[in-house]
């Protein structure tokens, strides 16, 4: 069994393992002197749409931004409403404000992910759009989120920044909407070496209307026909995910691995983590569980030199920038709740199975 430290996230250990052959792919764009648009995101973006599959990916900056085109590109803007999650990263919520819709947050079911339910009692003649968040890596109730967009002529906006490689009943994440924003920010599975994010859609025009946004609107280099901003992803970003891309196979197996260890060995009478689904696949960005006294534990494991995180340990609503919403505490129960129990574990591909014991047997120690 290991005795060191066990991190949260191992980036140094990522490189260690990949240096040999990414220094390469890095130093032949540096030679190229292509540091802006060209091959390699060309290359990228085909590589993606191949994927999923899906028509278009258009390579950005960073989640947030395919987030915020997502949304524009389906023409959602002032006085539209927009359903989405208060349990997820601001960005969620942040995308909707920028454009000067508004977000409207609904509850969510025990493993987090949106509660069709809570959906549909929040649609109201505003309503434009639903964006479900498929946190962890684990795609929500599509089949119902789907049939409710159907019903009230709604878009779906994927939030899969943390789902690259998730699926349901055979889709992949990011062709289950209309749109569907992902990141690439360096704790993701499919990490780049800073900021980045990209968005994929069947939708022409939203995809034409990112591209032009991306790069000032400009169809070339004197012609502008959109007001728009720089939103472009660097070519070495895009070389060093297309790296990545052919290893995520590898990343999303071994995640899972330490996923179906730590279901089989923690004390699952005190502890809940949302089960596995025959009709999905879980890509495990990150492994959270549901615990009481989550604050006394994370500090139990800090003790024996574990790492542990909270995403999120203040719901979006609550967030002061929120304010102006009038959502009062206790209007989202289920979300506030797991708010205070829920904690996320080490899960990261370079965990040994002697890291996984050692979490386990202070995890199952505490509960004891």
């Amino acid at each position: 069994m290991s005795s060191g430290p066990i991190k949260y996230v191992d980036i140094a250990a990522q490189y260690e393992e990949e240096k040999d052959e990414l220094l390469p792919i890095i130093e032949t764009v540096l030679k190229s002197g292509a540091y802006v648009g060209g091959r390699e995101i060309e290359a990228f973006e085909a590589e993606v749409t191949a994927l999923l599959p899906v028509k278009h990916c258009v390579a950005l900056n960073s989640g947030t931004d395919a987030l915020i085109l997502a949304l524009a590109g389906l023409r959602i803007g002032p006085g539209d409403e927009v359903i989405t999650q208060s349990n997820s990263f601001i960005a969620s919520a942040a995308a909707i404000a920028h454009l000067g819709a508004t977000p409207v947050f609904a509850d969510v079911l025990p493993d987090q992910s949106i509660d069709p339910a809570s959906v549909e009692d929040r649609i109201t003649s505003r309503t434009k759009a639903i964006m479900p968040v498929h946190l962890t890596g684990r795609v929500g109730d599509m089949d119902a989120i789907g049939a409710i967009a159907k019903e009230h002529g709604l878009f779906i906006v994927e939030d899969a920044a943390q789902a690259i490689g998730s699926t349901w009943r055979g889709k992949q994440a990011g062709a289950l909407g209309d749109a569907a924003a992902f990141s690439a920010h360096p704790l993701k599975n499919l990490n780049a070496l800073g900021d980045a994010g990209y968005l994929t859609t069947n939708d022409d025009a939203c995809a034409d209307a990112a591209r032009l946004y991306r790069n000032h609107g400009m169809i070339d280099r004197n012609t502008v026909v959109r007001w728009g901003s720089v939103s472009r992803m660097d070519a070495i970003q895009a070389a060093v995910l297309r790296y990545r891309l052919s290893r995520l196979p590898d990343i999303v197996a071994r995640r899972q691995n330490n996923a179906a260890l730590y279901r089989a060995k923690l004390n699952r009478e005190q502890i809940y983590c949302p089960e596995p689904r025959d009709h999905a696949i879980d890509t495990f960005h990150t492994f959270v569980v549901q615990i009481d006294n989550r604050d006394s534990l994370a500090a139990h494991l800090r003790d024996q030199g574990i790492d542990t995180a909270i995403h999120y340990p203040v719901p979006i609503h609550l967030q002061p920038a929120a304010k102006h919403l009038g959502i009062e505490p206790g209007s989202l129960p289920r979300t506030e709740e797991q708010a205070g129990r829920i904690l996320t574990l080490p899960i990261h591909q370079h965990l040994t199975e002697g890291d996984i014991e050692r979490v386990v047997e202070a995890v199952n120690a505490f509960v004891a």
